[in-house]
């Protein structure tokens, strides 16, 4: 007899464009995304179809909300927003987690700044060498459907331990 175990999960932060590709693309993949996003004019059933208010499509504070959820070793979490009152706390919570993938949406120079931001407050190399940002695999990609499919390609070959896993972002 196979144990059941559940699907891996997707965190999404960030009701964004390409927050409603990749939670779309990642159901169709066999993950079990949630999108969270406090501001409640993003995340709502109309821009994100079939996702449930209060259980799959949440509008608590993302660090809130990861600590309810519960991550674990089957969970991916990616920041989508662009705001650092928002990333800042998701990512200080996914890197006291065991989530098996952390990825930062945001330019090399946002990237630089978020890291220091880490640093400062006492995160080691080590630790913030676990987010992968710029997020995505360096496709080319180009507006919201193809940077979420290069989003979920990264977190499957990491998820798989495939060898592009450690290639940078875009």
């Amino acid at each position: 007899m196979q144990p059941l175990t559940p699907p891996p999960r997707l965190l999404i932060v960030g009701a964004v464009h390409i927050a409603q590709h990749l939670a779309l693309l990642a159901r169709m993949t066999g993950f079990s995304p949630v999108v969270i996003d406090p501001r409640s004019a993003l995340a709502t059933p109309e821009r994100f179809p079939g996702f449930i208010p209060g259980t799959t499509l949440l509008t608590d504070w993302p660090d809130d909300a990861l600590g309810e959820l519960g991550v674990d070793s089957m969970t991916a979490i990616v920041t989508l927003t662009h705001d650092a009152k928002l990333d800042d706390p998701t990512l200080e919570a996914a890197l006291k987690s065991p989530a098996f993938y952390i990825g930062a949406l945001g330019s090399r120079k946002t990237q630089a700044s978020r890291m220091k931001r880490l640093r400062e407050i006492g995160f080691s190399e080590q630790e913030i060498s676990r987010i992968h940002g710029p997020v995505g695999l360096a496709i080319g990609a180009i507006g919201a459907e193809e940077i979420a499919v290069s989003i979920l390609a990264q977190i499957v070959a990491v998820r798989r331990k495939a060898a592009l896993a450690d290639h940078p972002g875009w």
